[in-house]
């Protein structure tokens, strides 16, 4: 499984950004799709995740109520639509996927796309 993110930038408190990340390969055995981020100096963390299928969905508490994930699956896409950016947001978002292969799992992660939201 390969995954390409886009959509990244900078914007201004309030503002919105959307992110897509198009999967490719394996991507009928994916089972979960997310986005995670990583602000300088701080671990990796769960931003939103989508289970295939119309799945149950998931969300930080920070970006609930302002941030959405959803799902194109005829083309393996994710996007993320963030509305009511924060500086707090800023950070290098990172796409990853779970591939499931019976009793193996597999995870893969996107090349990270930054985003800046400035006071």
């Amino acid at each position: 499984v390969q995954l390409v993110e886009s959509g990244g930038g900078s914007v201004q408190a309030g503002g919105s950004l959307r992110l897509s990340c198009a999967a490719s390969g394996s991507t009928f055995s994916i089972a979960t799709m997310g986005w995670y981020r990583q602000a300088p100096g701080k671990q990796r963390e769960l931003v939103a995740q989508s289970a295939t299928g119309g799945g149950s969905t998931k969300y930080a508490d920070s970006v609930t109520g302002r941030f959405t994930i959803s799902r194109d699956n005829a083309k393996n896409t994710i996007i993320l639509q963030m509305n009511s950016l924060k500086p707090e947001d800023t950070a290098v978002y990172y796409c990853k996927a779970i591939e499931v292969r019976g009793s193996l799992m597999f995870q893969y992660w996107g090349q990270g796309t930054q985003v800046t939201v400035s006071s």
